[in-house]
């Protein structure tokens, strides 16, 4: 089979010689080739340039185009903050001040979507017979909150028609996209939906399903395929999302793999995941990721299974980890000798990283252990929920981000015991795990931390 055969089979949830493989190359595609993120989804030419390296290199058998969650957001209004190692991350939200009637026009001419369909075009063109071609959209939910801002979770309570109305919008908005991507020859629709990891399964129910729902329909419409891909820990809506008419379900490095694959099973759906991104492809070496790689693949087997990232590729990983994992997807037989040869290393155990003594400071501490608030927008919009409740409250707070990007960050991660991302720790203590509270209760958090530190 060609391996653009063995990825659409795999997400029919068929058996397959073995199981697929996508590397979920976003902005590495820019540090493949030099250049920085800001100016590599700016471009085609750089684009198409990323992705054959990463096609030459990882021999994957699927990419997706662009990784980028914000380029309906910005046609929408959305200011954005560009970086040089991350996706661009939302800065304002338009419908605080308007209404849906106010935003501009969304056509395929606009923002970086000709950008984007460009790329498509030229990656059909030249690799289309030989990989299959993702075209990823914003999900709904993360789209409304891009468009309405953190408030979308008081107003799910206070005004749930409201809340209703933008996500069937932006839901209108990725089937608008996934035609365009579809016209343009892509394979697969993935809607990357990764605010739904921060709602409960009854919202999921309310306030997601339904409306991603009418994507899936449009995409199997078009005799394609389609996927929903949550970063993020996702657990407490795994029945809910595998209830959904995606063809396939993706999902992050905090999702135990057997679990999905028996819900997966239940309502024959294929699903894909969940190489750790940091502790492993960033911060660690070939045989850790070969190690990784066999893990995963032992586990889920060869029917409707794709081995991919958790998420977007951080700009930085060492192209050696991901040439070790293609190298264990593609060849049993050096999957067999990895299994012979690799013992697990001695674990960090951070001696060195202490945490202060939060008892003794003068203010309330506010530790947000985060992917990356820049890249990662449950962990942007629970750092900004942080800061305006910071701003909110007369009580005086420091707030740390501690990303797990670097060693320090997953440090202070074991150190806090926090097992799920985004995590708020206030004092030490965790508080919120992968999920961002409301501003009253966020508040209230803060100030009985207050009143204890001042009776102790």
């Amino acid at each position: 089979m060609k391996r653009r055969d063995i990825l659409l089979a795999a997400i029919r949830n068929q058996q397959t010689p073995r199981a697929a493989w996508v590397p979920f190359v976003g902005v590495h595609g820019a540090k493949l080739i030099h250049k920085t993120a800001t100016e590599y989804l700016q471009s085609a030419d750089l684009i198409v340039q990323g992705l054959k390296r990463a096609n030459e290199i990882y021999r994957p058998d699927g990419l997706p185009i662009a990784f980028d969650l914000q380029i309906e957001a910005e046609i929408l209004g959305c200011h954005l903050h560009w970086a040089d190692e991350v996706p661009p991350s939302v800065t304002t939200h338009p419908l605080s001040s308007c209404k849906i009637a106010d935003l501009p026009a969304y056509d395929a001419g606009k923002g970086r979507l000709p950008v984007v369909l460009e790329a498509l075009d030229i990656m059909k063109r030249d690799l289309g017979d030989e990989i299959a071609l993702y075209g990823l959209i914003c999900g709904p939910f993360t789209l409304a909150l891009h468009l309405f801002g953190n408030d979308i979770f008081l107003d799910m309570f206070d005004k749930p028609e409201e809340v209703k109305e933008v996500v069937s919008y932006c839901a209108d908005i990725g089937i608008t996209t996934a035609g365009y991507y579809l016209d343009h020859g892509a394979d697969v629709i993935a809607v990357v939906d990764p605010m739904t990891s921060q709602i409960s399964p009854a919202h999921f129910g309310e306030f997601v399903a339904p409306y991603v729902n009418r994507v899936f329909d449009f995409v199997r419409s078009r005799q394609s395929l389609s996927s929903i891909f949550v970063c993020g820990d996702v657990t407490r809506n795994l029945e809910v999302m595998c209830q959904t008419r995606a063809d396939n379900i993706s999902v992050d490095e905090q999702i135990n793999m057997a679990t999905l694959r028996e819900l997966c099973g239940r309502t024959g759906k294929s699903f894909g995941g969940n190489i750790k991104l940091t502790a492993v492809l960033l911060l660690g070496d070939e045989d850790d990721a070969k190690m990784e790689a066999v893990g995963i693949l032992d586990q889920c087997g060869t029917k409707g299974f794709v081995l991919a990232p958790g998420c977007d590729l951080p700009y930085a990983v060492p192209e050696k980890n991901l040439e070790a994992v293609a190298t264990m997807a593609l060849d049993e037989y050096r999957r067999q000798v990895a299994r012979e040869t690799l013992h697990c290393k001695t674990s960090d155990s951070f001696d060195d990283i202490q945490l202060p003594d939060y008892q003794a400071r003068n203010a309330v501490v506010i530790d947000v252990i985060t992917l990356d608030s820049t890249s990662c927008a449950p962990c942007q919009y629970m750092l900004e929920a942080v800061q305006k409740a910071a701003n909110t409250t007369p009580v005086r707070v420091f707030i740390n981000e501690h990303k797990i990007k670097v060693r320090q960050g997953i440090g202070m991660m074991v150190k806090l015991g926090v097992k799920n991302l985004p995590t708020i720790c206030i004092d030490g203590e965790i508080k919120f795990a992968s999920m961002i509270p409301d501003q009253k209760t966020l508040v209230g958090a803060i100030e009985a931390a207050a009143r204890a530190k001042m009776q102790g």
